[in-house]
């Protein structure tokens, strides 16, 4: 008499928000010190192995990012003026990393937030959860609009300005720092919005006191 296998049925968990009842008490998951740190350790490990795996896609792309930059920087045939070495293949690295970084600036604000969830009503999980996905979405536009709009006219600004009196030969260190910084800098200003909502949500600032 044949035997039927029963195959193990694979169900996937969709994450769901907390409900708010106010029947339902809030509770608090209490932790010693030890708990905490090992906790930190756990999320700090994973931010990095996530930026780890994320400097691969960076190193590709360095070398497309860095020549999208010379175009911008009005440096076409002459490229970026070094001082070491070694400063090509340190700026190279460097921007990888900083690709790395944005690719990854997602998985680090939810580890952040995981990090901080268990001090947080259901009421306030609600909020900060649902708008996550916002975070990234933002995010990802404050880097589109620095690479497509705000650093190349930028740098054609700058190129030009008063350029019968100055030449134009800036550092190549100081280029890359000036765009990579930029494009981290306006993708955490596109996460205003998201922060006004969430704080006016939980009560913290109500929406009068941000006018």
């Amino acid at each position: 008499m044949a035997r039927t296998i029963k195959v193990p049925a694979w169900k996937l968990k969709i994450p769901r928000l907390p409900a708010v009842d106010s029947t339902t008490p809030d509770v608090f998951d209490e932790m010693t010190l030890q708990e905490h740190l090992i906790e930190i350790r756990d999320r700090i490990m994973k931010i990095c192995i996530g930026v780890g795996i994320a400097f691969v896609f960076g190193a590709i792309g360095s070398k497309f990012l860095l020549e999208q930059m010379v175009v911008h920087a009005q440096l076409e045939g002459t490229g970026f003026d070094i001082r070491s070495p070694s400063e090509p293949l340190t700026l190279y690295f460097k921007v990888a990393l900083y690709i790395a970084i944005a690719i990854t600036m997602p998985l680090i604000i939810f580890q952040i937030i995981a990090f901080l969830a268990p001090g947080l009503t259901n009421k306030e999980k609600r909020v900060v959860y649902g708008s996550l996905p916002f975070v990234s979405v933002l995010f990802i536009a404050g880097v589109d609009y620095d690479y497509f709009v705000a650093a190349p006219r930028a740098l054609l600004l700058l190129s030009g300005f008063l350029s019968g009196i100055f030449d134009w030969n800036p550092d190549g260190a100081e280029i890359l720092s000036f765009f990579l910084t930029l494009m981290i800098g306006l993708g955490l200003a596109f996460q205003l919005p998201v922060i006004m909502f969430v704080l006016a949500k939980i009560g913290i600032v109500s929406a009068q006191k941000m006018r």
